[in-house]
């Protein structure tokens, strides 16, 4: 990762006012980023902070699976991504898996205020650092053996 990190903003929908008061907040911060959003909620957040907010199509309709292939792909650095857990959610295959894909390819996940402010105010927030991929490629070969 480079020291200008791409951030992906994600919210469900009774959650969406938390994140884009929780972005507002760290406007400051945010602004030295490239950030990325579902459709509502990238839109709702460019407009609020009045930043460019790279939009993928609204979560339900792919727009969860768009930014995991982004993270997939090594496009996007960071996940925050304020979930509901009381409200079932049409999609919720799909938040499983992009909350799974975060953590196969080990970026900072947040989904909550707490944890989105600790990991918005790391000092590593500013600097390049080298993210450690496991191999599960290795470890599932490896765990075929053995059986």
């Amino acid at each position: 990762m480079g020291e200008k990190k791409r951030i992906g903003l994600v919210a469900h929908d009774y959650r969406k006012i938390d994140l884009i008061d929780w972005a507002d907040y760290n406007r400051d911060i945010l602004m030295q980023h490239d950030l990325y959003g579902t459709g509502t909620t990238g839109g709702l957040i460019a407009e609020k902070l009045q930043l460019p907010v790279h939009r993928f199509m609204s979560g339900p309709l792919g727009g969860d699976l768009q930014i995991g292939a982004a993270i997939a792909e090594t496009r996007l650095d960071i996940l925050i991504f304020f979930w509901d857990p009381l409200q079932a959610q049409p999609h919720d295959v799909d938040v499983k898996a992009l909350l799974r894909i975060a953590i196969v390819y080990n970026i900072p996940l947040a989904c909550n205020r707490s944890s989105a402010d600790f990991l918005i105010t790391s000092e590593l927030m500013g600097e390049n650092y080298e993210r450690y991929l496991v191999d599960y490629g290795d470890r599932l070969k490896s765990l075929s053996k053995e059986e």
